[in-house]
């Protein structure tokens, strides 16, 4: 894109506001991939069908140009991922701020004849507070969006495929200030100053990153925005590449900028269809509109950005391993030094960071260093996203000042933990999986500890890209330590021996403690072959698949001591230890099960049910083998 199709940004913005300034009204319904597999683009195609019927005028696209009049109708556009979806499909209707959840097709003709029409509020369609029982009609009486602090999710509320709308709130004009009035040191200064860290995992200071990229000498120079995405229960990254996806592009500009690059390269994870749509589209519209290209703003900067889909492996998140994809290879990692600050993507000097990092950047250059870490802690300035998943009433998308508790996200912001029925469970809380297969878990006793990249270390966790698996006291923590572990040896590339045979061993052992096999060296060769990965292998996810045992050993170890010693699964979830128990109700009192039980842990009357104390039953099986009725199990 040439000087010349460079269009003001005063103008662009200029332009959507006047096609937007005579609205009669606007509804938004999510867009987000979770939204859409529910049925959100049927509800907007059933609100069109009944405005229609109704005789309104209705566009799904807004055209902003200034020779085109305003559109005075009703203006039905879909958004990104609003975060809250569980109560999915989303709609909101604006200028009145009325908030529908679980809308469906069927519900389309109500909300235009009570809602539109007469201003009639439907019951049925707004959230209700489980505590208060309260009908929350607008966002902000809804503690899930009140407690939080949106600043990477602030525009997924927007068009996400209507560039002039990003405009229209700011977007791009960072990217100017970046290019038109600051040199490439007083970008990576600004960075360092804001504090941001890297929201891929490793929360290196981004600022420095870009700084060490642009001391290396050479005439070429890449962006890559990490999109590869891959922790189970982790859809953060998707999330704004499908709803902000200008803001992540705007970031890459940035870094092309403070670095000297002229070229990026989006990496999408492949199983993120809606993501690589969108960002292609964005790119699309970006050069379109001069933003991506030569001559960026008037200068004498160029920048261009590719999309390119990932090879469907864990270990391409991995930056080494992640450009050896791009280039073609098999995603396997390299040991570092060099780094890719050095020498990265075809041997050149290369700057990655993942989707949030990029997305952050605008805000920075456009509002500067002050504003962004007035929030936060001191060495965890800004905000986190996270994915609310598990046992938690409200599941979904949030964005949190670092420095928030455990407690206000899964009480204040999550509504509570709930029982495996689904039920609000009050104090039923056991742990939180942060971090994915690189993270531990956090304990009851964690609830009041601060959320930042420091603490969390402290207690052998990590933010990685912000999982959030919340678990109830129905949970067995060797089970899930199991679940990770099986994860990350399926994923392992296979190039070092620590990680490619320590995680198979380790993922034995653990099927040894589960099944009944375990003893008492097994725990202790457990920790000895998590150690020895942790310290062996070569890239971050050898270095950290350990995490998830070394952590739920250290702080549920009287759990695995009771799968090994006691051969009983506290929770039950283990079927080779499930607790022995009598049903009540095939049991006659007969008394022969405790008659022949070797240690007198059978109780109970003639002809009245019997219980098994678990803490004295050895399992034997020689109640079940006395019992006519079939009335023992767990043994």
């Amino acid at each position: 894109m040439n000087e010349q199709n460079f269009v003001p940004l005063e103008q662009l913005a200029e332009n959507y506001t006047k096609a937007t300034s005579q609205l009669k009204r606007r509804i938004i319904i999510c867009g987000g991939t979770g939204c859409i597999a529910n049925g959100s683009m049927d509800v907007r195609d059933a609100m069109v069908s009944e405005l229609k019927k109704a005789g309104e005028d209705v566009e799904v696209e807004i055209v902003a140009e200034l020779d085109h009049p305003p559109f005075a109708g009703t203006y039905l556009s879909k958004s990104g991922c609003q975060g809250f979806c569980q109560m999915g499909p989303l709609m909101r209707i604006e200028p009145e701020g009325i908030f529908y959840c679980k809308v469906r097709k069927e519900d389309a003709a109500d909300i235009v004849n009570l809602t539109l029409k007469n201003g009639e509020m439907i019951d049925r369609l707004a959230y209700v507070d489980p505590s208060t029982k309260k009908h929350c009609m607008k966002e902000n009486e809804i503690a899930f969006y009140e407690k939080q602090t949106r600043v990477v999710l602030k525009n997924c509320t927007i068009e996400p495929e209507n560039v002039e709308e990003y405009i229209s709130q700011n977007g791009y004009f960072g990217a100017r200030k970046a290019i038109l009035e600051m040199q490439p040191e007083q970008i990576c200064q600004e960075l360092i100053d804001a504090g941001l860290r890297g929201r891929g995992g490793g929360g290196f200071p981004t600022g420095l990153k870009w700084k060490f990229t642009l001391a290396s000498k050479n005439d070429k120079k890449y962006v890559i925005c990490n999109g590869d995405e891959g922790d189970p229960g982790a859809f953060m990254d998707r999330s704004v590449m499908e709803g902000n996806p200008h803001a992540v592009l705007e970031g890459m500009i940035i870094a092309g900028r403070a670095i000297g690059a002229d070229e990026g390269v989006v990496y999408v994870r492949a199983e993120y269809p809606l993501a690589v749509e969108r960002m292609k589209r964005a790119v699309v519209d970006a050069e379109k509109h001069g933003l991506l290209g030569d001559n960026l703003f008037g200068s004498d900067f160029s920048f261009r950005i590719r999309i390119m889909e990932g090879a469907g492996a864990f270990v391409c998140g991995e930056e080494t391993a992640l450009i050896a994809s791009v280039e073609g290879k098999r995603g396997m990692p390299m040991p570092k030094p060099p780094f890719p600050a050095q020498c990265g993507l075809y041997g050149k000097p290369t700057v990655i960071n993942n989707v949030e990092t990029l997305a952050s950047v605008p805000f920075i250059l456009r509002e500067g260093a002050a504003k962004y870490n007035s929030v936060g802690t001191e060495k965890s300035p800004g905000t986190k996203t996270f994915a609310l998943t598990g046992h938690v009433a409200n599941t979904g998308l949030i964005e949190v000042p670092f420095g928030a508790t455990l407690r206000e996200i899964v009480y204040d912001i999550g509504g509570g933990t709930i029982d495996n029925n689904g039920r609000i469970s009050g104090e039923d809380f056991k742990s939180v999986q942060i971090g994915g297969p690189s993270g531990g878990c956090l304990t009851p006793a964690m609830l009041d500890m601060p959320m930042d990249f420091d603490s969390l270390k402290s207690v052998g966790a990590m933010v990685g890209s912000g999982g959030l698996v919340v678990m109830n006291n129905q949970t067995c923590m060797v089970k899930v330590a199991r679940f990770f572990m099986k994860f990350t040896q399926n994923e392992s590339c296979g190039k070092c021996v620590p990680c490619r045979e320590g995680t198979k061993q380790m993922l034995a052992l653990l099927d040894d403690i589960i099944e009944g096999r375990a003893t008492g060296e097994t725990l202790e060769l457990l920790e000895e072959t998590a150690k020895a990965v942790q310290l062996g292998s070569l890239c971050g996810l050898g270095k950290t698949a350990p995490n998830p045992v070394l952590s739920t050993l250290r702080y549920f170890r009287e759990e695995y001591e009771s799968h090994v010693f006691k051969k009983i699964c506290p929770t039950g979830e283990c079927s080779a230890l499930a607790r022995p128990e009598i049903d009540p109700i095939k049991c006659k009192g007969c008394t022969m099960c405790a008659r022949k039980c070797p240690v007198g842990a059978i109780s109970g009357v003639v002809k009245m049910a019997h219980k098994i104390d678990t803490d004295k039953c050895i399992k034997c099986g020689a109640c079940k083998a006395a019992c006519k009725f079939g009335a023992i199990h767990g043994i």
